[in-house]
């Protein structure tokens, strides 16, 4: 039985779906959600190469603050937020949720945009082959 689901989520319409799917899977399952969003490091490859993230720290807050709000109204009052960076987005997903002992994943595809394709279109394939768990692609 899944206990604990883990929902990645990039701000795009295919993350809110996401958000919504694992907030109808926690609450029928009487499940812990967490919400965490990966901010990619871009750049800074060779020497003297700059690196900067995807989002600010106002859009990761709005991003997992849409999400919330999309599993507030599927029923989940609180679900957990985190935020993480790093240059690896699907792996980033599956260690945390290896690491907080999910049993379950929930990623959205779908987007159309570079960014969109960049955070889950691609990744979620990733996540998909690199899951220690079941892992659910939402549209």
């Amino acid at each position: 039985m899944t206990s604990k689901i883990l929902c990645a989520v990039d701000g795009s319409a295919h993350g809110t779906a996401a958000a919504a799917e694992a907030a109808r899977m926690a609450k029928a399952m009487n499940g812990e959600l967490t919400i965490v969003a990966v901010n990619a490091l871009m750049g800074g490859y060779g020497r003297g190469g700059a690196s900067t993230y995807l989002w600010q720290e106002a859009d990761v807050k709005k991003v997992l603050a849409d999400a919330k709000a999309a599993a507030v109204k599927e029923g989940v009052s609180n679900p957990k937020l985190e935020c993480v960076e790093s240059r690896d987005i699907g792996r980033a997903i599956v260690v945390l949720a290896e690491d907080q002992q999910c049993d379950h994943i929930v990623v959205g595809t779908g987007s159309k945009s570079t960014v969109g394709r960049m955070m889950l279109g691609s990744v979620s394939s990733d996540v998909v082959h690199r899951a220690h768990c079941t892992v659910t692609v939402a549209r």
